[in-house]
């Protein structure tokens, strides 16, 4: 796989643009795009499920307050 190869740049409304060749190609529909120096980097979006999101939170140490505390028992509701 080649890792350079020169593009041409290109204007799209009043944004400049790069067509992206197709063996450069990202997974998605985002990228998050960063200037380090004279360069333009530009990395796939990594999306986490929600397991892994979870187990990057740390626990809680608060109690959770008794919500429903004053709310009556539940009835069967009279037809």
């Amino acid at each position: 796989m080649q890792t350079e190869r020169q593009v041409k740049l290109f204007r799209n409304g009043r944004n400049q643009a790069v067509r992206i060749p197709r063996e450069f190609e990202l997974d998605g529909n985002e990228a998050i795009m960063r200037q380090v120096g004279d360069c333009l980097v530009i990395e796939p979006i990594k999306k986490t499920g929600l397991l892994a999101t979870l187990a990057g939170w740390s626990d809680l140490d608060d109690a959770f307050p008794d919500v429903d505390e004053d709310l009556g028992g539940l009835d069967e509701p009279e037809l």
